[in-house]
């Protein structure tokens, strides 16, 4: 094995943490596939040395524990968290045996995460962390390795350049981009920066990071909320549920869970259209805000605020969190369209840690299976869309067409 990638079981976003706390308390019988899915697989392979060095890190991934001064940093910065979850995360370690890592016959990479969701959650980013860091490591010779990290400190230095300039006024915005970082190294170098500079932004400022490691190490927030994988296995893995209401299941367990903290809700699991038949006045109080993360970020702004004014609720109180491929120039005009009605917000990850002369490694590893019964993510955008089972998508799709005409 080369040098071990994931070093602490905090080098993990932190909507990991708030969503294992709601499944070990309501939903600790929540058994899940994750399968792994590489987007570029026509342009992209795997090798069998790739594959063996990803199933060494995994091990080495396996074999950490969350140390005292850890979870003592995650209870401070995370108040909503409880003691008893925190007691939990002190005896918690991933296991290799869960996992099944090969080469398939495509040359891609064969990866599935088998096990409780409230344990395996945790091994969705550092996983495809490793797989980046690997194949670019392994794929790129040694000048072209270190050609592209060049570049990437290059374009970032630029990128600061110009929000001091105040040429692009971003307005808050943090890293969302754990997952497909270049490495950990690079990750590091980047968050660095960024965290040093932004005292001198004009118009911006970055306030955090979705990697609670990395938040620790340079003294800035750890941010994030929930994801698709919650509103999967809530409202889709239980057979006596209407997957058409998922939404409405998750929003109830989450205020069980954390009342009125942490609250910025993800609008487009399975549709945005069909989110708000249940985002109705009481949870759009509840909730500080709402995030995007597929289709048109204006359309969805406008049609977000919309809602909103027809509740008698003032926008200008609520979050607006973007997060759908960003750019600095994207997030700019993002900002100019909706901040004068309510409070913009992004988190931006690609752009700021992969950003180079190599394209990044576009991936996902999503829970494909809940309880036996295939599970499916239906965003407002189809190339977004991740599920085993053909008839499970047709009976979503008519489940939803069925309450959205009746």
């Amino acid at each position: 094995m080369k040098e071990q990638i994931i070093t602490s079981l905090l080098d993990n976003d932190l909507y990991k943490f708030n969503m294992g706390q709601c499944l070990l308390h309501q939903y600790a019988d929540a058994n899940v596939v994750w399968e792994y899915r590489n987007r570029d697989a026509a342009s992209r392979n795997f090798t069998a040395e790739m594959v063996e060095e990803i199933q060494e890190q995994v091990k080495a991934f396996c074999s950490l524990k969350f140390t005292k001064e850890e979870l003592d940093y995650l209870s401070r910065s995370c108040p909503w968290l409880s003691k008893d979850y925190i007691s939990f995360l002190s005896i918690y370690h991933p296991q290799y045996e869960w996992f099944d890592i090969k080469l398939g016959e495509d040359k891609q990479l064969s990866l599935t995460v088998t096990g409780p969701q409230f344990l395996t959650t945790y091994c969705e980013t550092p996983v495809m962390s490793i797989i980046s860091e690997t194949w670019f490591k392994m794929e790129l010779a040694d000048d072209a390795y270190a050609s592209a990290e060049e570049e990437l400190y290059k374009r970032t230095d630029e990128k600061i350049e110009k929000l001091k300039k105040g040429e692009l006024q971003l307005g808050v915005f943090s890293d969302f981009g754990t997952r497909r970082r270049f490495s950990k190294h690079s990750f590091d170098v980047i968050i660095g920066k960024f965290a040093a500079a932004t005292a001198d932004f004009n118009g911006s400022a970055f306030v955090g990071t979705s990697n609670v490691e990395f938040a620790k190490k340079h003294g800035i927030r750890p941010v994030g909320t929930i994801a698709h994988e919650l509103i999967q296995t809530i409202g889709q893995g239980y057979p006596e549920r209407n997957p058409a209401y998922s939404n409405k299941f998750v929003m109830d367990a989450w205020h069980q869970e954390y009342g009125t903290e942490n609250g910025t809700y993800l609008t487009d699991c399975i549709g945005t259209d069909v989110f708000l038949k249940d985002f109705d006045k009481v949870n759009a109080k509840l909730f500080d805000g709402v995030r995007h993360d597929s289709g048109d970020p204006f359309e969805w702004g406008e049609k977000l605020l919309a809602h909103y004014k027809s509740l008698g609720i003032d926008t200008k109180e609520k979050t607006l969190l973007f997060s759908d491929s960003l750019d600095f120039e994207k997030a700019h005009s993002i900002r100019r369209a909706f901040k004068d009605r309510a409070k913009v917000v992004f988190g931006i990850g690609t752009y700021i840690v992969a950003d180079t002369n190599v394209k990044y490694m576009n991936q996902v590893l999503k829970v494909v299976e809940v309880n036996g019964r295939p599970v499916a993510k239906l965003s407002d955008v189809e190339g977004k869309n991740m599920c085993r089972d053909p008839k499970y998508i047709d009976y979503l799709q008519r489940s939803i067409k069925w309450r959205m005409e009746h």
